[in-house]
């Protein structure tokens, strides 16, 4: 099933990391972080080792650093989060810059926006080099369930589909004169809310039921099916080996 429209986190190339088969990709991503989450907080220099793997990955797949760096602010509200950690943080105290810090704090922040970071780039770095539909073939090939993979595929179809909806309702009501200014207009856009809901089920049955009366019996029709061979495999793995031989030399 395919989506049809532009996504944004995909940037379309011909690198050989573009070329990898998504369930090449996938059990990599997922592989590197398990090693990045398992690393002790304390090995500093295979922090910086991952982020030099990161780095070739991208110069590989031709991806700017500016590119990732634009998408690095959904980690924002994990970046707060460590911030007031050592803050709040209980247990011993240091003075940095004037403020009273809790050092165990100081250690989870440095863990988590470590660890979050290098998550968040892995992530970017798979969408920016994978479509979306590709991602969920990819998932579907490795043996996720059909259903958590069909729901995630309508989800990718007719996201755009219900966005479109609501801008057209957002335009209605402003063409009659109404413009959310206070908490007074809650329940209008409530009823809005409520209006697009009911729009998306009808919208939801009426293409089940033309599913079914075109046959579908609970598994969607793969039309190419893309297979990996062990050359690629090897290609996709090198990342979480290479994280597992940074960690190894960071631990001697």
């Amino acid at each position: 099933m395919g989506a049809g429209h532009h996504h944004q986190l995909y940037r379309p190339g011909a690198s050989p990391v573009h070329r990898l088969p998504a369930q090449c990709k996938l059990p990599a991503v997922l592989a590197f972080a398990i090693v990045v989450v398992a690393t002790p907080r304390e090995a500093f220099w295979a922090f910086g080792g991952y982020l030099l793997l990161l780095a070739g990955v991208a110069a590989v797949a031709r991806v700017p650093v500016t590119y990732v760096a634009r998408r690095m602010v959904i980690e924002l509200p994990f970046v707060v989060f460590a911030f007031l950690i050592p803050v709040i943080g209980m247990g011993e105290r240091t003075t940095v810059l004037g403020l009273s810090l809790s050092v165990p704090g100081l250690w989870a922040a440095w863990n988590i926006l470590a660890k979050a970071t290098l998550g968040v780039i892995a992530s970017i770095l798979l969408a920016a080099t994978t479509e979306p539909r590709a991602i969920l073939m990819g998932a579907q090939r490795l043996r996720v369930p059909q259903l958590l993979v069909q729901i995630a595929m309508f989800m990718l179809r007719y996201m755009d589909v219900i966005m479109d909806e609501m801008r057209r309702m957002k335009v209605a009501r402003e063409s009659r004169g109404f413009v959310a200014r206070d908490v007074r207009h809650i329940p209008v856009i409530a009823r809005s809310a409520g209006a697009l809901f009911i729009r998306s089920y009808e919208r939801g049955e009426r293409v089940h039921l033309a599913m079914l009366s075109r046959g579908y019996d609970g598994q969607m029709p793969v039309l190419q099916e893309i297979s990996a061979d062990i050359r690629q495999w090897g290609i996709a793995l090198s990342l979480p080996a290479g994280a597992l031989a940074v960690l190894g030399v960071a631990a001697l």
